[in-house]
């Protein structure tokens, strides 16, 4: 298969690369119309290329010039809808669930017990304690978002009561909250706390059961894009398939969020070149180099990307892997850049700050305010986080094989199948996601978070 009509490999059945012509050494190696590195060894017309013969041509922080694009992502009206839940505040969610979020990794058998005896959602993670700086700030952030979350009817705050990121230190973040909906349970105050914590959920859950489901705009969803265990086909299947549901939802008013900056190496001008305003250009430069400065102030390769995995699958370079990623973004208008934390507001498509690590990168998403997560994959992850993590599948093997993991099957594209066609079946199972059917992960009861760490733990 010949993706672009400029390309000089093909991809075959095994989902790796092969030479269409001769590609003398120092010659670019063209995938997606646009090089994904260097032949670093002469290869004839037939040959593998691979890890062997192929080098990025990718290095250090760079430069960049602002020149709008408009790939015609209109806003046009729909009657499309789901069945959802308005919160006294306004804002829209998918789920009617009650969430335990710990303030603190020492509470995390606690509120597993209080989910055990309640059926809550809980979310293990190992922080909030003895961190410093950056850390414990992103810490804050990401709890905070949440305990915010329109996913969760009722929020119940677990503190031990010693740790730094304390019940009334993760207040000063969290901001104003509605008493009715967020419940607060510090344990070392309590002669019992399982008791009062099971005593706290039961108020919330009174308080849950006022909320019904009823008919709301798809214009009010927010979507997270990510991708995980990528193979050759992402860049041909999957990943265009979310982007051209993106650029239909867009249209209709939703917001879309891509995050994993370091999958946006090597392509990052074609998120750039569709910021709606210079501000946003400026913030999505920044967002890209300091990123690599990360990478570079822990004396890592910015562009040694690829997983084990991901070169399995027949992906060689960043540029590769980058090239296929930010597809999921489709062609709509970049209209904001996001941190850690920050809740997604807009119509169109933002950028979140945040690493590949799957995890992490969906406890993101979750936490500025994304109703569901569209995950593509070539390879297959059981994984989930407190929201919908649909997964989408490149090819059918793994469609077929994990049946239990997988949600939609992008493969039919591989085959012939319509765009359009595959877009609308999409869009379909999101609404009914929406509007409360399972996704794999929930029927699974895999739910789990990570917090991006970079500092000193005391």
């Amino acid at each position: 298969m010949q993706i672009h009509i400029n390309d000089n490999v093909e991809i075959r059945e095994n989902g790796h690369k092969y030479a269409l012509c001769d590609i003398k050494c120092g010659e670019n190696i063209i995938k997606y119309g646009a090089p994904i590195g260097h032949a670093i060894a002469d290869i004839k017309k037939g040959e593998h290329v691979h890890t062997h013969n192929l080098k990025t041509n990718l290095s250090g922080t760079l430069e960049y010039t602002y020149s709008y694009k408009d790939y015609g992502i209109k806003r046009v009206q729909s009657n499309l809808t789901f069945d959802g839940y308005v919160r006294e505040n306004g804002d829209v969610g998918i789920r009617n669930d009650i969430w335990i979020v710990n303030t603190v990794g020492c509470v995390n058998k606690v509120a597993q017990r209080l989910a055990e005896k309640t059926g809550a959602k809980y979310f293990s993670h190992p922080y909030g304690c003895s961190q410093l700086g950056g850390d414990h700030e992103i810490t804050k952030k990401i709890l905070c978002g949440m305990i915010k979350h329109p996913n969760a009817g009722g929020v119940l705050v677990v503190g031990l009561g010693c740790e730094n990121n304390n019940i009334k230190e993760l207040k000063k973040t969290l901001g104003e909250y509605n008493e009715k909906r967020v419940k607060f349970l510090n344990c070392q105050d309590e002669d019992d706390e399982i008791a009062k914590g099971v005593s706290l959920i039961n108020e919330l859950k009174e308080y849950t059961s006022t909320f019904k489901r009823e008919k709301i705009s798809i214009s009010r969803l927010r979507i997270g894009l990510k991708c995980g265990g990528s193979d050759a086909y992402s860049g041909i299947s999957a990943n265009p398939l979310v982007g051209s549901l993106c650029d239909k939802m867009v249209s209709y008013g939703a917001g879309c969020v891509l995050t994993e900056v370091p999958e946006m190496f090597g392509a990052e001008h074609l998120l750039m070149e569709r910021c709606v305003s210079y501000e946003v250009f400026e913030k999505t430069v920044k967002l890209i180099n300091d990123f690599k400065e990360y990478f570079t102030n822990h004396n890592q390769v910015i562009y040694e990307n690829p997983s084990p995995g991901n070169k399995e699958g027949g992906i060689t370079t960043l540029e590769e892997k980058s090239l296929g990623c930010v597809q999921k973004g489709g062609l709509s208008p970049v209209v904001d850049v996001l941190n850690y934390g920050e809740m997604v507001k807009k119509n169109g498509l933002s950028l979140l700050n945040g690493p590949g690590n799957d995890i992490v990168a969906a406890t993101n998403l979750m936490a500025c305010g994304a109703h569901m997560i569209l995950f593509t994959t070539g390879r297959g992850t059981p994984l989930g986080t407190g929201v919908p993590t649909v997964k989408i599948s490149t090819n059918k093997a793994l469609a077929t094989k994990k049946q239990k993991w997988i949600d939609f099957d992008a493969s039919p594209i591989l085959d012939g199948a319509k765009m359009a066609d595959m877009t609308n079946e999409l869009l379909e199972l999101v609404l009914q996601i929406a509007s409360g059917k399972e996704a794999k992960n929930e029927e699974n009861g895999f739910c789990e978070i990570a917090i991006f760490k970079d500092g000193v733990t005391l």
